[in-house]
């Protein structure tokens, strides 16, 4: 069981990485883990800047998957 971090699937529509960086205060560096799915949490105050920079919900940023 695992949460996938969609964050590719969204930015592909809208900006780059690096735009969304600079959109969202987030470090590159941090989007990044969060895109390689190597994170071990996030903070409210993260997701929602990633939400506010990519006009949608957080339902659209995460998701529940049983495979691995």
């Amino acid at each position: 069981m695992s949460i996938v971090v969609n964050i590719d699937k969204l930015i592909l529509r809208k900006m780059t990485s690096r735009e969304l960086a600079e959109k969202s205060g987030i470090a590159e560096a941090k989007l990044s883990i969060l895109k390689t799915g190597k994170a071990n949490a996030i903070r409210f105050s993260t997701l929602e800047a990633l939400c506010k920079a990519l006009e949608c919900q957080p339902g659209d940023i995460l998701e529940y998957s049983e495979e691995e």
